[in-house]
């Protein structure tokens, strides 16, 4: 979603709108919105808006968010 690059579902990150704010979530119901794991992917999404357009709603992106990458590549 932030850089536009293609790749399985397992290499990426899942996100929901969740009572309007965006939520990591790989098994979630509902539209997911994805992104690479890298940091700089979700910082260009949420600089551009893309989480709202993509989840089709006004959403609120939790700075907190920016963590998880941070998990990923470590973990």
């Amino acid at each position: 979603m932030g850089c536009g690059r293609r790749a399985p579902k397992g290499q990426l990150v899942r996100f929901t709108a969740v009572d309007g704010v965006v939520t990591p979530g790989a098994d979630a119901p509902g539209r997911g919105a994805y992104t690479c794991r890298d940091g700089r992917c979700f910082e260009l999404a949420t600089r551009r808006g893309a989480f709202g357009r993509t989840l089709r709603s006004s959403v609120r992106v939790e700075p907190e968010l920016a963590r998880l990458y941070t998990e990923v590549s470590h973990g």
